[in-house]
């Protein structure tokens, strides 16, 4: 088994149906397989072969489907990094995974050659045109090395809220079964289907659900190198984008931009949103002013993603991460790893064909994240008597005040019910007295105003006393690659 056969499937059957879509630059199935082959040449000259690690560092363009297959094609595991990295940071991540060689491109080369120079590291600075040329001279790889399902296709690491990143090693079965399932019973993907790519691909989400979903089904994935909401709903009208992929933050990107010149979306036959919660008020007013279905799944770069989600044949649950998909186990926890009744908050675990191989080289982490075959998230949810998850929070996001938990997303729920309220994050800072109080950063929507006061108020009118912000900021909420709003990098003045 090696999920690169995916594209040699699709090259067959299809040659001449676009795979990969840039702006203007169109590559069929049949050039795509050409190109992965020729690549993984390049590796092979460099002593590539079967487990070794080949790191990836680009935004979403051409060059990232490319290398990432010509790499498994030989065997090798692909190693995804955020390109926005400084040296320190690769270096971190180099030390520990060890790639032999390394697909930069040339906007980013520079923070990954001083990488380089501590590590060993063997740089392929992919530069547009001349990199095309390199790879067109090359002599093709034509047979594809075979891997066992349990071989490590994708190290991923994790972002690293506590502690240093671990690398999550997604095998070939882990990969193979998640897009299968995802692209047959969640997205119903058919070769005439386009997939928006703007979600980054060095991040699960995007490289499973996107990326692997489109070329296993032979559609076609248009890429965003970098996500701005205008532009986004210009690819859409454009390439006839049928099946959109975003995260909370780009959704309500979108609204704004929807408001400020009316794009046709019609295309669109179903949306999907991950990465975090996205607000109910979010959801209803996206499908509200687009008109397509939106709808609301989970997972972890653990579990490759996918976990659960609203399916499509089956009523969604607004708030609802949805059931558990096909061929995975959810479960409930608490403290000491018993199943809570139906109704009570604990810990989502997870059992199932998508559950990663372990840490790369850390058997400790390992065994904490996964006891008696169930994966432990991290995230606190209930669950209702259909069998569908309710989202409360992280574990650790948790807020104590006086005794009672507050769970944070419970009170951004209500301040996003604001009109004024564009986003917001609740967090607890320490109390002298009440051990945390609860505090709340707010982006105002453009053009809207609204006081402390007010928004403190408001939500006090709709939530217990104990559970409504006491301190309210205003200004911008700090975010990850994908959008997902970064509580940890968040600081609260008191004053």
């Amino acid at each position: 088994m090696n999920i690169a056969t995916w594209v040699s499937e699709q090259a067959s059957a299809r040659p001449e149906a676009p795979a990969i879509k840039q702006g203007e630059l169109v590559l069929s199935y049949g050039v795509l397989q050409a190109a992965v082959q020729r690549c993984a040449r390049l590796l092979a000259d460099r002593g590539v072969g079967p487990g070794d690690r080949v790191a990836l560092i680009m935004p979403n363009v051409a060059y990232f489907p490319i290398t990432y297959f010509a790499a498994l094609w030989l065997g090798a595991t692909v190693l995804p990094q955020n390109p926005l990295l400084k040296a320190g940071e690769i270096e971190y991540l180099w030390n520990d995974a060890e790639p032999r060689v390394a697909f930069v491109l040339e906007m980013f080369a520079e923070e990954a050659i001083k990488a380089a120079n501590a590590t060993g590291v063997d740089v392929i600075v992919v530069r547009p045109g001349e990199f095309d040329q390199l790879v067109a001279g090359q002599e093709p790889v034509a047979e594809l090395t075979e891997r066992a399902g349990e071989d490590t296709a994708v190290l991923l690491y994790t972002s690293g809220t506590t502690g240093q990143p671990k690398g999550a090693e997604l095998t070939h079965e882990n990969l193979r079964s998640n897009v299968v399932t995802c692209g047959e019973t969640l997205l119903e993907i058919s070769p005439d289907d386009v997939l928006f790519g703007g979600l980054p691909l060095f991040h699960v989400f995007g490289q499973t659900c996107a990326m692997n979903c489109a070329i296993a089904f032979g559609a076609c994935l248009t890429l965003m190198p970098k996500f701005d909401a205008a532009g986004a709903l210009k690819i859409i009208a454009e390439d006839k984008v049928t099946i959109f992929e975003g995260v909370p933050t780009m959704y309500m990107g979108l609204i704004a931009a929807q408001s400020a010149g009316n794009h046709d979306v019609s295309s669109v036959r179903v949306a999907i949103s991950g990465g975090a919660a996205i607000p109910v008020e979010t959801l209803a007013e996206v499908q509200r002013v687009f008109g397509f279905k939106l709808l609301e799944g989970y997972g972890l770069s653990e579990t490759s993603p996918v976990a659960s989600f609203n399916h499509p044949d089956r009523p969604a649950k607004a708030g609802s991460i949805g059931q558990a998909i096909r061929g995975v186990e959810m479960r409930l926890v608490d403290d000491d790893d018993v199943e809570v009744a139906e109704g009570e908050i604990g810990e989502i675990a997870i059992r199932g064909e998508n559950v990663m191989r372990g840490y790369w080289k850390n058997p400790e982490a390992t065994a904490e994240a996964i006891r008696d075959g169930w994966f432990h998230s991290g995230d606190l949810a209930r669950r209702d008597s259909e069998g569908f998850y309710f989202i409360v929070d992280r574990k650790k996001d948790m807020i104590l005040r006086n005794g009672y938990n507050v769970y944070p997303r419970e009170v951004e729920e209500v301040l996003y019910t604001h009109p004024a309220v564009a986003e917001a994050a609740v967090l607890g800072v320490p109390h002298p007295t009440h051990g945390e109080e609860i505090a709340a950063v707010v982006t105002l929507r453009e053009g809207a105003s609204a006081s402390e006061d007010e928004l403190r108020d408001y939500v006090k009118e709709r939530i217990a006393a104990y559970k409504y912000p006491r301190i309210i900021r205003f200004g911008g909420l700090p975010k990850g690659p994908t959008g997902k709003i970064l509580k940890r990098e968040i600081t609260i003045d008191e004053a």
